[in-house]
């Protein structure tokens, strides 16, 4: 029973009035949406009331210049009325000379809540059919950013609650922009991805299109996971001090009017959380679901594939002058036409290839044995090579190449790797922490070593934390021990060589040699403390 109460619930709310958008169809469907259009030009001047005349005059602001009679308004206004998007009420306090003026005249139109919601729909959709849908790294940095300045007002006493809410509404406009433009960039790469561009007057422009999205793609996924790691720690951030403090600080700061149907704020807060739903949705799931960002780099990476596979089709069919079902067509009519039946045998020959056989010239190894004479039926079966069958030649038995001599090879080789070998164990001894420490604290390193220290912390990065949040990785040769656990906070490290300077996150890392006993906890007080 709850099931269908819940759907009927669903019903209820995605259900639509049948009259609401009939106002676009028919012949009088062009009057009607001017009229609206009207209407909502007036709102946003703040004038919510419009008499006869005062719509007529609106009507050329929007456009509309066709001869228009009273009678023809005044029927196009009863029909609006009749589906209940404007409303009329009577003006007392305005001057008419005869009856039939006062009749006409006296009546003030405005939009219902039906009306303003009918019109937000028809300029929803048309905005919809006129944009173009795009993946703009610069919204993620604006959320990354908008991150931020709330983790600081959060992080700081007396912040204004006011700015709070700003920053909050321009964090939420900005993902619904991300979630609209790759709503609309999916389904025009979708529709991409079917046209074949069967127009040949076309057909460069429609491969420089392809080849364009794919440079607009890959140049999206350059820094994607980055730029999505990075909102991922700022949304972390901010709820580690707290999401509810957040929305309510924010709906302090929003001074929400008294409605008379009752308290505005659970809605707005109600709605506040779902919209925080979705940014976790798409950067830090609390179920451990796959983010939609990362669902978004795999739909790319797929079109990219996809439209490379396009534009190869496209490369082939204009280089080839006709198309093998073409060919195979202007054969069978040259059979058609052929004059006879050996012209016939001559052709099949030259089309597709059929001649003496390869071997004919072959001789027995003995040839006095064989008579000329002999009937290839009677003679003795003479040996093929199978190079002969497969490359079309025979086999050559020519002098044995020299041996070369690699003992010189092996010992520069060997001597290499001993080098090799030493460098690393040096650079692995200075790396050797002794115990937990900061990358800050390493100093001033040589850039062999730096570059080791670098894929000692990249294998670190790479494994998954534990449920303490520490990560554990090993070298290759299984030599090398490597603890790491990121920061809380926003700190910053810098490596120095010296070619220059590297910042990053200011962790606690440990490098020992493999099986050392008691580091994960050390790791752990140090990370804590």
């Amino acid at each position: 029973m709850a099931d269908v109460g819940d759907a009927g619930a669903l019903e209820r709310l995605l259900r639509v009035p049948p009259d609401m958008f009939r106002f676009t169809t028919g012949d009088g469907g062009p009057l009607y949406s001017a009229i609206l259009h009207a209407f909502g030009e007036a709102n946003e001047r703040l004038v919510t009331a419009l008499a006869l005349d005062e719509v007529r005059e609106r009507l050329r602001g929007v456009g509309w210049f066709d001869v228009l009679t009273d009678d023809d308004l005044v029927q196009a206004l009863g029909a609006l009325r009749k589906w209940r998007l404007l409303d009329a009420v009577q003006n007392h306090a305005g001057n008419y000379r005869t009856a039939e003026e006062y009749e006409r005249r006296n009546l003030q139109y405005s939009l219902t809540r039906y009306g303003e919601a009918a019109l937000a729909g028809v300029q929803h959709a048309l905005a919809a059919l006129a944009s173009v849908g795009a993946l703009q790294t610069a919204v993620l940095d604006a959320i990354a950013d908008r991150l931020d300045v709330l983790t600081g007002l959060l992080d700081r006493p007396g912040s204004s609650d006011r700015k709070i809410f700003i920053t909050l509404q321009e964090l939420e406009g900005h993902l619904e922009a991300l979630r609209s433009n790759t709503k609309q960039f999916n389904g025009e790469l979708q529709r991409l991805l079917h046209a074949d561009g069967s127009d040949g007057s076309e057909l460069a422009v429609f491969r420089d299109v392809k080849a364009s999205t794919v440079a607009y793609l890959e140049e999206f996924l350059s820094r994607l996971e980055q730029r999505a790691h990075a909102i991922a720690l700022a949304t972390a951030r901010v709820e580690a001090l707290g999401v509810d403090v957040l929305q309510q600080r924010a709906l302090g700061g929003a001074d929400l009017p008294p409605l008379a149907s009752g308290d505005p704020a659970p809605a707005w807060l109600q709605a506040r959380r779902a919209r925080w739903e979705g940014l976790r949705a798409w950067f830090l799931p609390l179920d451990g679901a796959q983010p939609r960002v990362e669902q978004l780099h795999d739909v790319a990476r797929r079109a990219i594939v996809a439209l490379l596979q396009v534009l190869d089709r496209i490369t082939e069919s204009r280089r080839r002058s006709s198309s093998a079902a073409e060919d195979f067509r202007e054969l069978a009519r040259w059979f058609a036409l052929a004059p006879g039946e050996e012209d016939v045998h001559r052709l099949w020959a030259t089309a597709f290839g059929v001649g003496p056989a390869r071997h004919a010239h072959l001789a027995h190894p003995d040839p006095d044995v064989v008579s000329p004479s002999s009937s290839w039926v009677d003679a003795p079966p003479v040996e093929v090579s199978a190079l002969l069958r497969s490359r079309g030649r025979t086999e050559k038995v020519g002098r044995t190449a020299r041996v070369r001599d690699v003992a010189t090879v092996r010992r520069a080789r060997a001597a290499r790797a001993r080098a090799e070998r030493a460098e690393l164990e040096a650079a692995l001894e200075l790396l050797e922490t002794k115990g937990p420490v900061r990358p800050s604290d390493f100093g001033i390193l040589d850039h062999r070593v730096f570059e080791r220290l670098l894929e000692l912390l990249g294998r670190a990065l790479a494994a998954r934390p534990d449920s303490g949040g520490l990560r554990r990785a090993v070298t290759s040769d299984g030599r090398v021990e490597v603890l790491l656990r990121l920061p809380a906070g926003s700190a910053v490290a810098v490596l120095r060589t010296g070619r220059g300077e590297l910042r990053g996150p200011d962790c606690v890392v440990e490098i020992r040699s493999a099986g050392a006993a008691g580091a994960g906890a050390v790791v752990r007080e140090e990370a804590a403390g």
